[in-house]
C-alpha cells in the first residue's frame, strides 16, 4: 500500500525497545505504517530525505501548568533577573509600555540567585506602580508572591492580617504586611484579579501550542494549582478548541482535589475523552517548595527551626485518595520535602492495603525532589510513577546547597530511581522553570548548569544516559498518563507524532556536552497525527522534500 509520506536516510530513535533504531519510517494517514530500512519502505506520495538528521518521537511534557503558562506569557517576565534592582528596571520598562491602572502581574523572580538574596517587598513595588495600580508578582516556584500596597488594600490585608491555613502573610518588623505571601495566602490577592475573556484565553492557548510545537512537544499533562479555579476554565477552553479542531496537542488534563465531589456526582472517570483530550489524574498538594522553604522536611532547613508547610493534612489526603480510587481515578500528589514524600508513600501503601481495585493508570508523585534513603525503593514497590522535572536540577542545585548543605544529596535521585525500576516521567513545570525540553534533557544527562560546564556534575552518581532521559520525555511520560497504546514511540500502528532535530543528540552527548549546545537544540519539523504542526525556516536547507510523479 502506498504511503502518504516516507522519511528516509536518517537516524530514527523509536523509543521501542524491540527496535530502538531505524533509518526510515513510513506514514499513512495519521499512523506509522512501517519502520526500518530505507530500502524496505513502500512507495510514497512524498518523501523527506533526512540527510542524516535525527528523528525522535514527539516529546511529552509530563508536568506543565499549560493553561497558566500560556496565560502568563502575556505578563511581565522576571525569570533571569539578576538582582532586585534589575527586577525594578524590568518592571519600569514594562510599565512604560503598558500605562494605566489595570492589574500588573508577572512571574519568575528568584532571590536565591541574587548577590544580595533579600526578597522584594511591597515598598519596592509601590515606588514603581504608585498607589492606584495593583500588582502581584509570583516567585519562580509559584509558591510565593509579592504584592504591592494597592493589591493588599483590595484584598483587605492592610486592615488586618488573617491566619491562613496552609499559607503565610509575612509581616515587616513593624507588624504590617511586607507584601510577601506564601502558599495559599497568595489566593487572598489572586482572587481579585479579573479573569481573561474567552477570546483572550483561546488566543493564549493557541500561541502556547505553537511554542510547544517549535520545541517538538506533542503531548502534555496539564497540572492544577492548589485551591484555584483554573481547572474547570482550562478544561472548558480545551474542549472548545478540540470541538473546533484547533487543539493540536494531546492533553491529559488533571482535576484538582477540591473538584472531587463533582467527579463523584457526575460519575466521571479517568481517561474519559478522545485522542486529543482526556481527563487525567486527581491532583493533591502535600507541601510547598524548596525555594520558598515551605517543603515539608524530616529535619529543619539549615540554620532554622523551620520544617516547612503542610498544605493538605494527611487525614484529608488519605480520604481523597480512597475516594478517587473508588471512583477509578489515579492520584497525583505534589511532594517536595523528604517528609512529604514519606507521608505520600505511607498513604499510597495504606490505600493499597485496603484491597481496592487500582486504577488502570498508575498513581504518581509529582517532583519527588527530596527522598530519604529508606524511601528510594518504595516507589517501585508501590507501582508509582516518579514525575520529575530535570530542569529543576539546574534551577535548584545552589538553593539546595544553601538550604540543606550535606542533605542536598537527597535531591533528584534520578539514577537510583531508574535503577530501582520505577517509571520516570519528565516535564518542565513551566512556568516555574524553562519549558524547553532540551534544557531538561541537559539537566538529566549533565547535572550541571550549561554556563558552568567546566565544573563537575552535581552528584554525578545520579546521572542518566541520554536514552534514559529521552524515554522519560517520550514513552515513559505517555505510559504514565495512560496514552502509551496511542503514542510515545514510533511503532507500526501508533500515531505519527514525531520531530526532526538539527543535531544528533547521541553523538553530542557521546563526545561530551560543551556549554549550551544541548539546550540550544533546534527542532526542524514537528508532526502530530501525521500533520506538520511546525516547520522551521532551516528545514528546507537541511532536509530535502521529493514528490512522486
Amino acid at each position: 500500500m502506498q504511503a502518504d509520506l516516507v522519511l528516509s536516510g536518517g537516524k530514527i530513535w523509536t523509543a521501542n525497545p524491540s527496535q530502538p533504531w531505524a533509518e526510515a519510517l513510513a506514514i499513512s494517514g495519521n499512523r506509522v505504517q512501517a519502520v526500518g530500512l530505507s530500502s524496505n519502505m513502500p512507495a510514497a506520495r512524498q518523501r523527506i530525505e533526512l540527510e542524516g538528521r535525527l528523528v525522535i518521537p514527539g516529546l511529552w511534557d509530563a508536568h506543565i501548568h499549560f493553561y497558566s503558562w500560556s496565560l502568563s506569557r502575556q505578563q511581565v517576565k522576571l525569570a533571569g533577573v539578576e538582582s532586585l534592582e534589575a527586577m525594578k528596571v524590568r518592571l519600569a520598562d514594562f510599565l512604560r509600555h503598558s500605562p494605566g491602572e489595570a492589574w500588573l502581574t508577572g512571574w519568575g523572580w528568584n532571590e536565591a540567585s541574587w548577590p544580595e538574596p533579600a526578597e522584594p517587598t511591597r515598598h519596592d513595588l509601590d515606588e514603581l506602580t504608585g498607589p492606584h495600580r495593583p500588582c502581584l508578582l509570583w516567585r519562580s516556584d509559584l509558591h510565593t508572591a509579592v504584592a504591592n500596597s494597592c493589591a493588599l488594600r483590595l484584598a483587605g490585608l492592610l486592615e488586618r492580617i488573617p491566619e491562613v491555613d496552609g499559607g503565610v502573610v509575612e509581616r515587616s518588623e513593624d507588624g504590617t504586611p511586607s507584601g510577601l505571601l506564601r502558599e495559599l495566602a497568595v489566593n487572598l490577592v489572586q482572587e481579585h484579579i479579573p479573569a481573561p475573556t474567552r477570546g483572550q484565553t483561546e488566543a493564549s492557548l493557541l500561541e502556547g501550542m505553537a511554542e510547544l510545537h517549535r520545541l517538538g512537544i506533542t503531548g502534555v499533562c496539564d497540572q492544577r494549582i492548589k485551591d484555584q479555579d483554573d481547572g474547570p476554565k482550562a478544561l472548558a477552553a480545551y474542549t472548545r478548541l478540540n470541538r473546533t479542531e484547533r487543539l493540536k496537542l494531546r492533553v491529559s488534563c488533571n482535576v484538582a482535589a477540591h473538584n472531587l465531589g463533582s467527579l463523584e456526582a457526575l460519575g466521571l472517570g479517568s481517561s474519559m475523552g478522545d485522542e486529543r483530550l482526556r481527563l487525567g489524574h486527581l491532583k493533591i498538594f502535600c507541601d510547598g517548595t524548596l525555594g520558598s522553604r515551605t517543603a515539608w522536611m524530616l529535619k529543619p532547613f539549615s540554620g532554622q527551626e523551620n520544617r516547612g508547610v503542610v498544605l493538605t493534612p494527611p487525614e484529608q489526603m488519605r480520604e481523597e485518595i480512597r475516594r478517587a480510587v473508588t471512583l477509578g481515578f489515579p492520584v497525583s500528589i505534589h511532594a517536595i520535602g523528604d517528609r512529604a514524600n514519606r507521608v505520600c508513600l505511607d498513604l499510597f501503601q495504606e490505600v493499597q492495603e485496603l484491597g481496592l481495585e487500582p486504577p488502570s493508570v498508575p498513581h504518581r508523585i509529582e517532583h519527588v525532589q527530596l527522598l530519604d534513603d529508606s524511601d528510594v525503593e518504595r516507589l517501585q514497590q508501590l507501582g508509582l510513577t516518579a514525575s520529575m522535572q530535570p530542569g529543576h536540577i539546574l534551577d535548584d542545585m545552589d538553593t539546595a546547597e544553601a538550604y540543606l548543605q550535606a542533605r542536598a544529596r537527597l535531591a533528584y535521585r534520578t539514577r537510583e530511581l531508574e535503577n530501582s525500576g520505577v517509571l520516570l516521567a519528565f516535564g518542565s513545570d513551566a512556568p516555574v522553570s524553562e519549558v524547553n525540553p532540551f534544557y531538561g534533557i541537559h539537566g538529566a544527562v549533565c547535572r550541571q548548569r550549561p554556563d558552568r560546564m567546566e565544573s563537575p556534575a552535581w552528584y554525578p552518581e545520579q546521572l542518566l544516559t541520554l536514552e534514559q532521559a529521552l524515554i522519560g520525555y517520550t514513552i515513559g511520560a505517555a505510559r504514565a498518563a495512560g496514552w502509551d497504546g496511542l503514542t510515545g514511540s514510533l511503532q507500526v500502528g501508533k500515531r505519527a507524532d514525531l520531530c526532526i532535530l538539527d543535531r544528533d543528540l547521541f553523538e553530542l552527548v557521546g563526545r561530551g556536552v560543551q556549554g549550551f549546545e544541548l539546550c540550544d537544540t533546534r527542532v526542524l519539523l514537528t508532526m502530530l497525527d501525521g500533520d506538520v504542526v511546525y516547520r522551521s525556516s532551516e528545514f528546507s536547507k537541511l532536509c530535502k522534500i521529493r514528490h512522486s510523479r
